[in-house]
């Protein structure tokens, strides 16, 4: 019986970047005005996110990157699922001040799955990182 769930998170240039700097094993803190941190529940809505949203968002660095990480079952149960639009697009939300517990309960490491690119996408080189 598989004990893990996996999540997905939609991600810019600057988060991506504060992963890459902890070593792909936890996510960055949220900033003062957000309160939650939301993984989304299947690929395809990261991909609609981090393809549609991201590359067309400044803060974004107009690029968008879909990653993948795994927690247990039994710690998710926590947090209810949240729909926010079509049958695909639920995701959790938890709690800014949760996160650094959240991020200790992840195992493994952080996976990069997608990358995605705007027309204004500035930095070089492009990163294509699927890990």
């Amino acid at each position: 019986m598989n004990r893990l769930s996996t999540l997905y998170r939609p991600v810019g240039v600057k988060e991506l970047t504060l992963i890459q700097a902890a070593d792909y094993q936890v996510f960055p803190p949220r900033l003062d005005w957000q309160p939650l941190f939301y993984p989304v529940l299947n690929r395809q809505y990261a991909i609609e996110i981090a393809q549609n949203w991201n590359t067309k968002d400044e803060a974004s660095g107009y690029a968008g990157f879909v990653t993948a990480f795994d927690l247990p079952k039994a710690y998710l149960k926590q947090f209810q699922v949240q729909n926010v639009g079509g049958a695909r697009h639920n995701e959790l939300w938890v709690p800014a001040e949760e996160l650094s517990n959240f991020n200790q309960q992840i195992q493994g490491k952080i996976r990069i799955l997608d990358t995605f690119y705007g027309a204004k996408y500035r930095e070089e080189p492009r990163l294509n990182i699927i890990n």
